[in-house]
């Protein structure tokens, strides 16, 4: 038998193996996806005694160097309604007028008896062994008046009833821990492709319906929305434990899932709005310091990533080129993300339209993974927010893979 009859049929098999990997993974978000709640759409039946003085939501927002967005965040949390907040602003070492601005939100502010506080904490040295996000977040939480603790980010929007709604919901659920997955705000195609690009590729992993299962090893933490019991974060060692971890929100959510304690997450579109990059190029920088770390900084494991993402963008392509039965394997897998799209677009906010921009989208993705690992050895470190981490001082606390 010669080697072009053997590929012949081996290349539209291995074609249609992938596009049934795709399906699958579309069927699953079909059938399951509707599990998650809404916070728009369900009828809260909890009523808890809030008491008279005391904060019923600690919230805690680093800062660092968010002089753009960091009023606007504040002053939606400060119109917060239904519930009594004790807000933490964290001005973490920055070196534009965010200080500044937190100073003056918190001027404005004049509460009345029982509404909520505005608190203040300027970081202007970072002690060793500690990354920055992680050591102003600990500093804050050890200020939490309240049994619950929201660490958000210094540039989510708010709307009046969401930490109210959050929280009612964590407390009838009896879970400890609470993701509310944010709008993603995107203002140019290349966002939107990127955002699309990533959130398909991460259905072969992570499974949002399962988070709740106690009995699956599905886990996150979204820096915009971590919503936890107070006692359950002290139990974990807080971010204290952490204090070297790059992907301190979703490293948090796993090491919480992994402990046995309960976590879910729940929609809620238009409750909480965060604009994470500006252009696909925003959304290579801002990877720049979470894939190599997402590999835990391993080199050989993030090639062998590299290596299967290259495969996942070409092969489709390929087979669409040459035909029979593997163009329509090829078309299968471009059919599946598209479904993907569309299911899930209540969470990214991408239509169905921007499959057609998934390979030039996932393949800027397979080069942000190549950028994050190759200036992490090339620096010795990680570089973020104007700050070199020693790359031998995060492996050696990076821990077990995931």
């Amino acid at each position: 038998m010669t080697f072009a009859l053997v590929w012949g049929w081996i290349f539209p098999t291995l074609t249609w193996l992938l596009a049934f990997g795709w399906l699958w993974q579309l069927v699953q978000w079909l059938l399951h996806f509707p599990e998650l709640d809404d916070l728009n759409r369900i009828s809260l039946q909890y009523l808890p005694d809030w008491g008279a003085d005391s904060p019923q939501l600690t919230v805690v927002v680093p800062a660092c160097n968010e002089e753009s967005s960091i009023a606007a965040t504040l002053r939606s949390l400060l119109n917060s309604e239904g519930i009594r907040l004790q807000i933490i602003a964290v001005n973490d070492r920055s070196t534009d007028s965010t200080g500044e601005i937190i100073d003056a939100v918190a001027e404005q502010y004049r509460p009345t008896a029982g509404i909520h506080t505005l608190q203040l904490i300027h970081i202007k040295e970072l002690p060793l062994g500690w990354l920055g996000k992680p050591h102003a977040v600990s500093t804050a939480a050890a200020l939490a008046e309240a049994e619950w603790i929201l660490f958000t980010d210094g540039d989510v929007l708010f709307a009046p009833p969401a930490a109210n709604l959050a929280l009612r919901y964590a407390l009838e659920k009896k879970t400890d821990h609470l993701v509310l997955m944010p709008d993603w705000t995107m203002k140019s195609v290349g966002e939107a492709a990127m955002h699309g690009a990533m959130h398909a590729l991460s259905t072969w992993t992570l499974r949002l319906w399962r988070v709740a299962d106690p009995k699956a090893k599905d886990f996150l933490g979204v820096g915009a929305f971590n919503l936890v019991r107070r006692d359950v974060y002290k139990e974990l060692g807080g971010f204290a434990s952490l204090r070297m971890e790059v992907l301190e929100d979703v490293r948090f959510g796993w090491k919480l899932k992994r402990a046995g304690y309960r976590s879910r997450v729940v929609l809620g579109p238009g409750l909480a709005a965060v604009r994470w990059s500006e252009g696909a190029w925003g959304v290579v920088r801002n990877l720049e310091k979470n894939l190599f770390s997402l590999y835990r900084f391993n080199v050989p494991i993030t090639v062998f990533a590299c290596l299967g993402l290259a495969v996942q963008i070409v092969w489709p392509i390929a087979a669409i080129v040459h035909g029979g039965w593997a163009r329509w394997g090829g078309f299968a897998v471009y059919a599946a993300i598209a479904g993907l799209y569309g299911v899930s677009s209540k969470v990214t906010r991408v239509r169905p339209v921007y499959v057609v921009l998934y390979p030039l989208a996932a393949s800027l993705f397979l080069f942000a993974m190549v950028r994050s690992m190759t200036l992490a050895l090339v620096r010795g470190g990680v570089k973020w927010r104007g700050t070199l981490y020693s790359l031998k001082e995060l492996r050696s606390n990076a821990g077990r893979f995931w």
